[in-house]
This record gives C-alpha cells, sequence and structure tokens, in this order.
C-alpha cells in the first residue's frame, strides 16, 4: 500500500543532500549578500564610462566573472532548499530575499554590455585575441548588439527581474502549496494521491482500474486551478513578448532562440520531423502496450506503464550505485570516482516528502560539486533517471573543471546531450550483460518508455504546444485555459491519431511542466537526444576514440556553439541526417520490442 508523503523533517537524513556543502549556514549566506551588493557598486564605479581599451574590456569581464563566481554557491543555497520542501516559509523567504539582492546587482551592473558595445568594433575584435577565452563571450555580445536597449532602459529591466520571473514562482506556489490532492477509491479502498505519486507511481501502476481512477482524480483537482494557472503562463508568455519587441525581435521565438545560439531551421525541424517521422513508430509501441495489458482501448492515461508489469526489477539505491559505476565506467576513473561521491557525499536528494518538486533535476554550481534531486521508488527505471542526472554532473564536473564560469554553461540546444547519453550507455550495459529476453525486453521498453517517450514525445509534444502558444503570442491574441486546452488537444491528436484514446484530463498536461517558464527548452531535450544517440551508436562501433572525442566535447562547456559541440562530438546538425537516424533507430527498437514479444510468448 502506498503512503502519503511525509513531512520534510520526518525524513531520514541519509536521503537528504547536503547544502552546508555551498554555504555552512543561514548567519553566513545572511552577512555575504551585503557584501556581493557592495562589490557590485564598487565595480560600477570603477568602471562605469572608464571602459576605453581592449585591455579595460578583458578587465571589466573578469571582474564581473569574480564576483559572480564567488556568489553562485549563495544563489543556489537559496534556490536549491526550497525545491525540497515548498512549504518551508523559511526557505521561501531566504529565497525571496536573494532574488531581491540578485535583481539590485543586476541593475548596478547593466552597464558592462551597454558600455562594452557602446566601443567600436574594431576593439572588440581586438579584445578577442588579447583574451581568446573570452572570444565567445564577446562573439555572443556582438550579437545582440541591435537589440541592446538604451543603458537607462537596461537597468529598468535588470532591475525589474525579481517581477519578471515572478510568474514561475507563483506557478510553483499554485502547484505545490495550493493543490491538495485528495484521497481515490476503487473497489473500496483508498489511496492517497499527490503530484509525485501520481508521476512516481500511479502513472506506471500496472492495475488498469487504479491507474486510470488515479489519473481521473489527478485530473479534476488540476481543473480547478486551470484558470489561475494559464493567467500565471499568460503573464509570463506577454512579458517575453513585450521585452522582445523592445529589443526589436518580429518573434518572441526568436527572441528566446539566440540565446541558444541555433536558428529557427533547427528549432523548426526538430519539432516539424518528430511530429511526423515518430509518430508512427510510438503508435505501434503503444498497441504493444494494449495488447501486453489486453486493454480493449488505450488511452494517454495508460502510456506510462511498464510493457511487462510483471518484471519490474526492484532496485536499492546502493545496487544502483554498482550499476551505475559500471555502465558509465566507459567514461573513464574520473567519472567513476564522481559516482562514489555522489553517494558517498550526500549530492543526491533521494527523499519522497510533502512538498518536494516533482521529476528530477541537476544543479551543478561553478566552483562546487552537483546537486541531484529525484524522489527514489525503489524501481529499477530509476537507473536510468539516475544516469541521466549524473550525465550533466558528469558535464559540468568538465566544464568546471576547464573553463571559467562565463565559458562553463553550454547552450541548451547541448545541454540534454550528456545526460541523455549516459541512459543509452546504461542500456547498452544492460543489454551487453544479459542473454535473459525477458530482461533484454524490459530494458528496451525502458530506454522507449524513459528516455525516449519522456525525451521525444513528452517534451516534444510540449514544443509543439509551446510553439503555437508563442506564434499566437506573436499575432497578439491572449491566452486563457480554454485556448491552452484546445491547443493541448490538438497536438496530442495530431501525434497519437485515432489509435490512442485522448481522454478527460490528457489537455492539462500543460500544467504540470515548468519548462515552459525556461524559455524555449522543451524541444531541448529530444534534440540533446538526438546528440547522444548518434554518438553512442558510435562509441558502440569505434570504442575509444568516440569517447575521447566526447569527453572533450564535454570539456568544451559553452566556449563554443552547439554546432561546434556536436561536430566535435563527430555529429553534424546542420543537416536531417541525425535526426533522421535517431527517428530509425527508435522504430528499430520497437521492431526488436515486437519480436522479443513474439519470442516470450511462444516459450
Amino acid at each position: 500500500m502506498i503512503k502519503s508523503a511525509p513531512k520534510r523533517q520526518d525524513v531520514p537524513e541519509n536521503e537528504k543532500w547536503d547544502l552546508s556543502h555551498l554555504v555552512a549556514n543561514d548567519e553566513e549566506f545572511e552577512a555575504a549578500i551585503p557584501q556581493f551588493i557592495e562589490r557590485a557598486t564598487a565595480i560600477q564605479q570603477q568602471w562605469q564610462g572608464q571602459v576605453h581599451t581592449a585591455q579595460d574590456i578583458i578587465a571589466l569581464i573578469q571582474a564581473h566573472e569574480q564576483l559572480l563566481t564567488e556568489a553562485t554557491p549563495y544563489a543556489n543555497y537559496a534556490q536549491l532548499d526550497p525545491e525540497t520542501d515548498a512549504t518551508n516559509e523559511k526557505a521561501q523567504m531566504r529565497y525571496a530575499r536573494f532574488s531581491a539582492s540578485a535583481a539590485k546587482i543586476s541593475a548596478t551592473l547593466s552597464f558592462i554590455d551597454s558600455d562594452i558595445l557602446a566601443l567600436p568594433e574594431e576593439i572588440l575584435v581586438q579584445a578577442q585575441q588579447e583574451n581568446p577565452n573570452y572570444a565567445h563571450v564577446l562573439k555572443n555580445l556582438l550579437a545582440r548588439k541591435q537589440h541592446l536597449l538604451h543603458p537607462e532602459a537596461e537597468k529598468a529591466l535588470a532591475s525589474l527581474q525579481e517581477t519578471i520571473n515572478a510568474p514561475y514562482g507563483l506557478y510553483n506556489t499554485t502547484k505545490l502549496m495550493d493543490i491538495d490532492f485528495p484521497d481515490f477509491e476503487v473497489n473500496g479502498e483508498t489511496y492517497p494521491n499527490s503530484y509525485n505519486l501520481f508521476e512516481g507511481d500511479w502513472e506506471v501502476e500496472e492495475n488498469t482500474a487504479i491507474r486510470r481512477e488515479a489519473f481521473n482524480a489527478f485530473s479534476k483537482e488540476l481543473k480547478k486551478f486551470e484558470n489561475t494557472t494559464a493567467k500565471t503562463y499568460n503573464t509570463h508568455v506577454t512579458t517575453e513578448k513585450t521585452i522582445a519587441s523592445l529589443r526589436g525581435y518580429d518573434s518572441v521565438i526568436d527572441y528566446l532562440l539566440e540565446k541558444q545560439e541555433v536558428d529557427r531551421t533547427l528549432y523548426d525541424r526538430q519539432i516539424d520531423m518528430t511530429m511526423a517521422e515518430l509518430a508512427p513508430h510510438m503508435r505501434r509501441y503503444a498497441k504493444l502496450l494494449q495488447k501486453s495489458h489486453q486493454l480493449d482501448t488505450i488511452s494517454i492515461a495508460d502510456l506510462k506503464t511498464s510493457l511487462d508489469p510483471e518484471f519490474e526489477p526492484k532496485i536499492t539505491v546502493e545496487q544502483s550505485k554498482d550499476y551505475l559505476q559500471k555502465a558509465l565506467a566507459i567514461l573513464g576513473e574520473e567519472y567513476v570516482d564522481m559516482i562514489q561521491e555522489a553517494f558517498d557525499n550526500s549530492w543526491i536528494d533521494f527523499a519522497q516528502n510533502e512538498g518536494k518538486s516533482t521529476g528530477a533535476f541537476c544543479a551543478s554550481p561553478y566552483g562546487s560539486h552537483s546537486y541531484i534531486l529525484i524522489s527514489w521508488t525503489s524501481r529499477m527505471n530509476e537507473l536510468f533517471v539516475l544516469a541521466h542526472e549524473l550525465g550533466h554532473a558528469g558535464h559540468f564536473m568538465r566544464a568546471n573543471n576547464t573553463q571559467t564560469l562565463f565559458n562553463s554553461n553550454s547552450s541548451t540546444y547541448f545541454v540534454e546531450a550528456p545526460s541523455t547519453m549516459n541512459e543509452m550507455l546504461m542500456a547498452n550495459y544492460l543489454l551487453e550483460n544479459s542473454d535473459d529476453p525477458r530482461f533484454k525486453r524490459w530494458v528496451i521498453s525502458t530506454i522507449i518508455a524513459r528516455t525516449y517517450f519522456h525525451n521525444f514525445v513528452t517534451h516534444l509534444l510540449e514544443a509543439a504546444y509551446q510553439r503555437q502558444v508563442y506564434e499566437k503570442i506573436d499575432a497578439g491574441e491572449a491566452l486563457n485555459a480554454s485556448t491552452l486546452n484546445t491547443i493541448f488537444h490538438s497536438v496530442l491528436q495530431q501525434f497519437w491519431g485515432e489509435d490512442i484514446v485522448i481522454n478527460d484530463g490528457a489537455e492539462l498536461t500543460w500544467m504540470r511542466q515548468p519548462h515552459y517558464y525556461m524559455g524555449l527548452y522543451s524541444y531541448t531535450y529530444s534534440a540533446g537526444l538526438t546528440i547522444s544517440t548518434q554518438v553512442s551508436q558510435r562509441i558502440l562501433r569505434e570504442g575509444k576514440p568516440a569517447v575521447d572525442d566526447w569527453l572533450k566535447t564535454l570539456s568544451l562547456g559553452g566556449s563554443v556553439s552547439p554546432v561546434e559541440l556536436a561536430k566535435t562530438a563527430g555529429v553534424d546538425i546542420t543537416t536531417d541526417q541525425p535526426l533522421k537516424e535517431t527517428i530509425a533507430f527508435i522504430g528499430s527498437l520497437v521492431d526488436q520490442l515486437e519480436q522479443l514479444t513474439e519470442e516470450i510468448e511462444n516459450q
């Protein structure tokens, strides 16, 4: 019997991460923040209006970078604590105070870009030559020159960052604090429900009656908050549109893509080709699920369940570490040591508790180790979740050790490649070390259901929905819950056709993801997985040379564009070929599932 989530204070300490690695205590945090504001003011007093030479440019950039490098642990300390418990008012207030201070620092330093770009372009080119480490930073700065506003306008926007980012906070408040999912009943038995219980347990529940009723109960409660959530989201996207227009962009999509260093061609291709060419393969997979569970019809509420529900291996945290170290050993001793340290030194928050953020993520503060949030269910598919998040940790371990802060963060177009790469390496390891058809089928179905479904279906459908939202915003239309429901329902219908029942509540999926408040993030999951699929296949074929290229790519951080990162790893994302080959590979996995299922049934 699944129990309701405990309060955070009732969770064992060994299931929690340790933020004292970032900042020792609240006293240290409170003492440090005013000092960062003072240092920002000192930089402004020294440099505003005094940037004249290439040497000045480099010195100013380095002073700015040093300040942010030292502030990063404090920023993450403030941001991460509320993620584990949204009901923690002390953590929420600390984060609010930090956000206000960060906005003040940002406003104080807003002169930097304006003053640098006011210089003749030849001086910026000279600065790139003066210190090649900042060549990419300056290249991106020059690309934004035509969209820069008057210095006072830039300062005003920077001052308003806390307000501009407020919709995301409101979304989380509604999602994690105001929505209280009631218990639901099936055949006289009562079951608890919550965001984490639904997404961690009920969505994959093998009992169809329980799974579907959990979906109905979850959706019914979500719907009560659709208008508030829609208003919050509309505020967010209209704010983005306003800023895009102020900066001279015709489309908010173009504005958001510039930050990723990719053009509209790559964005549209990822959505359009996947919607058209992946759908037939995933419909076959859905029909296989329907057959496995002996369902008259299959609906959206059934798509996350296991193909072989009676064969769902359980795993302990300690066992997961052993699997991870063996599967990812191909990436080198340093990588294996990182995994050991992550488990031994409280990098990972395993707890399931009330108020905890849903899903999983990895934060990688510059100058510190990573922090991974997950809600552990003891299902073996958590191996893939941890492998994914450790992929982010391994990426930033190498990038942060090699690059300065401003060059450490790669474009979001690429950032999901290292994480999904680890999922592929995990699958390769499990398949290579078993001859059991049923286990092989479980591995392949998990790769489809978790890795590809999550990144190439769940997030891709969100991206297709998000694109329609921004197109409406670009056209001057406002959004409400009814409009958003209609858009999402139409996207589901387009992808699944008549093969899948789009049951009531499925259209509310837009309420469940925070990615819509992070620019054009959703489509980058499939973009990253396209790169990692190609590289993982190359590793299977070539071994060490491909691994060495991959490790070199990770070390580049954000010092080059995503196109150059992919090229270093041996993938040309300027063409259709990697995406076409990846979709074909997913189709081949479905072929294998069909063959293995027939083999098992005929035994």
